[in-house]
Parts: structure tokens; sequence; C-alpha cells
């Protein structure tokens, strides 16, 4: 947003009433970018929320690369003025003439990362820890059943990331994911997502710790002389202290950034390292020894019955729901027809790295396929041990997204009082001190660094957060969010039928559906979760590295 146009108290704006039709829920991103007048004070006898708004549109078309919007303001009495932000053609109508802009004034860019960064650190995101376990997802789910499953979560993660930004736009501009369901839900809904959203990213901190501790040290020892490894010097190979090295010296000072698209280096660094991994698997997997290779049933080739365990893998791989509104953000003149695009790219090469691991890993490996396919590999094949060291840099990357998100939950907490005393719409409008942001940034790093030097697995705890935590973000919260802001838009006491049935047919069915489907995924995984760990499944020993 580049400047801002001031209208005459002549011209003052007046209401359109929203007349919402199916075909226009659709965003055209080549259309112009179209500016939100924020709520005028509200006629007592309208009970419409519809009537309230108007819209500015504005002759710029939508630019991959990133051009600048134009950002309005209308005078109303004297010196005040209200600012016009940007919205992308959602649901309201507005017919303001260009010649009743009387000036332009420069405003602040909100984010600096372009599109290509923006596309980094979202792909990067999302391809985290879980890439390594779409193998298992496919021998749950089945052959078919896996394909079908991953091109449909896809779609289900694609709509409902779209949909944060979007409710937030909805919300009278929400700074924040948790802003956006306080408005909706009030403090008790802020306090659930809260809860959802520092359990995963704090888990996910604590996780991938301790992948670096079971990857790292056995890829040094490999390539290292033994000589080395075993002196003097052996102390320096050993798990606990790469972890704290690796941690300290790489994924804390990236963690202190305060702006997350400086991160975008770091996040295409992580995705050539996911490429890497990605082929070198492809590659190696048809060449393992066939002691190696299990068999893959009549029926897997179709959709086996643990479809359920399946899905459960693949949407904890492309969770990323926490870091939406950051990402968006950190754009430069972020539009929610720029974020589309964005989500839209980065959805679709997440799904076919994804894909590519996971079928190749079932196809070569079948019922002896691993949670970590790397681990159906020798321990002296170098060829996979660079992979499983790529693997471990990619977490010291990812690491500090997550920090991000677990900082910002912390200081919505803190700065509360002080948002109130200041007047400031939300904690997303204040920053940490100096002193403040490098007490919480230190805590949280070495916090979740202590945890994986005393454990090597963290179980049942972060499998039943990790399934509680996704299915909020990613499948409950979102559409109650839109369901609800989309039923205030309408004036019930006028609506037309078709206006009636549009509304449920295109907003209130899907939403349904997808927090109805949030539940079951969560409610079984956690039970498979609780189930396996009280049959004591899982008793391989983690620590061990050879």
């Amino acid at each position: 947003m580049s400047s801002s146009t001031y209208i005459p108290k002549s011209n003052q704006y007046s209401a359109i009433p929203q007349a919402e039709e199916a075909a226009e829920e659709d965003i055209d991103d080549t259309r112009s970018a179209n500016t939100l007048i924020p709520e005028p004070p509200r006629d007592k006898k309208t009970n419409s929320r519809s009537a309230q708004y108007s819209k500015l549109n504005t002759s710029e078309e939508f630019d991959f690369g990133g051009e600048e919007e134009e950002e309005g303001r209308i005078g109303e009495g004297e010196g005040e003025e209200i600012e016009l932000e940007t919205l992308d053609n959602l649901d309201y109508e507005v017919d303001i003439e260009e010649e009743e802009a009387a000036s332009t004034i420069s405003t602040t860019i909100i984010g600096s990362s372009n599109m290509k960064m923006a596309f980094m650190n979202m792909t990067n995101s999302i391809l985290g820890a879980g890439i390594i376990g779409q193998p298992l997802a496919f021998k749950n789910s089945g052959f078919l059943g896996g394909i079908l499953v991953m091109i449909l979560l896809t779609m289900l993660i694609d709509w409902t990331l779209c949909l944060i930004v979007r409710n937030s736009i909805l919300a009278q501009r929400a700074k924040s994911y948790q802003d956006t369901v306080k408005y909706c839900f009030g403090l008790p809904g802020k306090i659930v997502l809260l809860l959802a959203i520092s359990s995963f990213a704090y888990g996910g901190c604590m996780a991938f710790c301790v992948i670096i501790g079971d990857t790292i040290p056995h890829v040094l020892k490999t390539f290292i002389p033994q000589s080395v490894t075993s002196g003097g010097w052996a102390w320096l190979f050993h798990r606990n202290t790469i972890i704290v090295v690796f941690t300290c010296c790489i994924s804390y000072p990236l963690s202190l950034n305060r702006d997350i698209s400086k991160l975008a280096k770091a996040s295409a660094f992580a995705l050539f390292g996911m490429l890497v991994i990605v082929v070198l698997t492809v590659a190696r997997a048809p060449y393992v020894s066939s002691d190696l290779r299990g068999t893959i049933a009549k029926h897997e080739w179709f959709i086996n019955y643990n479809i359920f365990q399946g899905i459960s893998v693949i949407s904890f791989a492309l969770v990323c729901h926490h870091n939406t509104m950051f990402i968006y953000q950190s754009m430069k003149n972020p539009s929610l027809a720029k974020f589309t695009k964005l989500t839209h790219f980065s959805c679709s090469i997440s799904m076919v790295f994804c894909m590519i691991m996971g079928l190749n890993g079932f196809v070569n490996f079948g019922n002896l396929t691993k949670g970590n396919i790397l681990n159906n590999f020798k321990s002296n094949d170098n060829w996979i041990n660079v992979a499983r060291f790529c693997f471990g840099l990619n977490m010291l990357t990812t690491f500090p997204l997550e920090i991000f998100v677990v900082r910002d939950v912390i200081k919505d907490i803190l700065l509360t009082r002080k948002v109130k005393r200041e007047g400031v719409s939300s904690a997303s409008d204040l920053e940490l001190s100096t002193k403040q942001h490098f007490i919480i940034t230190s805590i949280l790093v070495f916090s979740s660094m202590s945890v994986s030097l005393f454990t090597c697995n963290l179980g049942m705890i972060l499998e039943l957060i990790g399934a509680t935590s996704a299915s909020l973000m990613a499948y409950i919260i979102p559409p109650m969010c839109y369901y609800k802001l989309s039923w205030l838009q309408l004036d019930w006491a006028s609506v037309t039928k078709q206006e009636r049935r549009t509304f449920i047919l295109s907003k209130a069915v899907p939403s349904i559906a997808c927090i109805l489907f949030g539940f079951t995924v969560m409610f079984i995984s956690s039970g498979m979760t609780i189930r396996d760990a009280i049959l004591n499944k899982d008793t391989s020993d983690h620590c061990v590295v050879d």
C-alpha cells in the first residue's frame, strides 16, 4: 500500500446493502483490488451488518510479483479521517468515482517479503518433519486410498488456510489468528486457540531437537574417521553435544529475528535440503537389498482399513495454520488474492513432494515401511546419510518458524494490560521490548532443547497434542469462524430465497462438513495413540544410532 486518497466531506460515503450471489464468492485474481470502508455508526433501526459496508475500486490489477496497492482515506468532520483498507472483492459492492480522490499520501508497507520469499517460508512451514512419515501414511491408507486422501486433504488444507485470512478481513481486519477467534467467540475461544497453537508449535520445537540428535551425530560418525570420533574428541560427537552445538549456533540466532521475512533465505536452504532428501530416497529405494523389502497385500493396493491413521499422518504433515497470519503480514502489500495464489502454489508443491515420498517408500518397502522412511535404509548407505544430514539441517531452519508462533502467543498474554492502557486493537499492534524479546526467545529455545537432552522419543504426549492441536487449528476453528462471520453478513429479516440457498450450499454445508471431519480425525487419532500406548506397541529404542 503506497498511497492514501482523501475524499472531501461533501462526498462522504453511503452504505450499500450487500447483494450476495453464489458466482461472486470466487475471487478473481485478475480483477482490481478493492478497498473496504470501515464500519460507520450503525443505524438503530437497521439490523443488517451488510448495510454498513462499501468498497472503493482501484484500477490496479493483481501482480504475482507484488505491485503496490492503493489505500484511501475519506474525511468526516474536522480533522477526522477514516482509513480505507484493501479487500479483494469478497461480499460487498460499492461505486465511488475516481474524481472523488483529492490527494494521495505515502503509507507504510506492512511487510517486506515478495511472493518468492513468502513462498519459501510457507512451503518450508508445510514441508517439515511430516514428509518422512508419508510412506507410513500410504501403508495405512492403501495405494489408491493414499492418493485420494493426499489430494482431498491438500484441497481442504488450502481452503482453510485461505479462510484464516478471509476471516481476519471479515472480522474488522483482525491482526492475528487469535484476534479473529476472539472476535467470533470471545475470550474462551481465543484461549482454546492459544492452547492449541502453543502446544503444537512448542511440541514441534521439541520434536525438531530430537530429530537433530537422532540424525546428525550418526552422519558425522559415518563421514569422520573413527580415530577422531572415538578418541579424546569423542564427546564432541555425542548426541546431546550435537543438539546443544547445532541449536545454539544455528537455530537460536535465527530465532532472535523479529521479522519472519528474514528467514526466507534459511527457508530456501531448507527447501533445497528437502529436495535432496526426496531425490536421494527415490533414487536409492529401488536398489536396497531384498532383506529390507516387504510385501504388499492385494487389498493394500486399493483402500486399507487403517485409512484414518493415514489421514492423521498426512494431516499432521500439511498443517501450518499457526504460521498463516505471520506469512500474510510479512508480504509486501498483502491482499487476499495474492495470498490465495501463494497458498495454491505452496500446497501444490508440498503435495507433490509428499506424494512422491509416500508412493516411493510404500512401493519399495511394503509392509516393512517404518514411521521414518530413512530408517528403512542401512546405516552405512552413504547417500542416505547425506539425506539424513539434510533432514537434520532442515529441522534447524524450521525450528525458528515455530518459535515465532509461540513467542507471539506469549506476547499476546503479556501485553494484555498494555493493549487496554494504550487503546490499541490488539497485541499485534505492539512490540516486545528488546529485553523481553531476548529473554522470551532464549527461554523458549533452551527449554525445548533441554527436553530433547533427556528423552529420545516424545511418544504419546506429542502425538496426542499433535492430533488435537492440528485438527483444531486446521479443520475446526477456521470453518467455525467463517460460518459465524458469514451468518452475520446476512440481513435475515429481508433475505431472499436465493441468498438463503447460496449461504446454505456455499458456506454452511462446507463449513459444517469440515468441522465434523475435524472432530472425527481428532477423536480417532487420539484414540489410536492412547490404544497403542496402552498396548505398548512402540517398544523400539529411539536413542540407538547404529
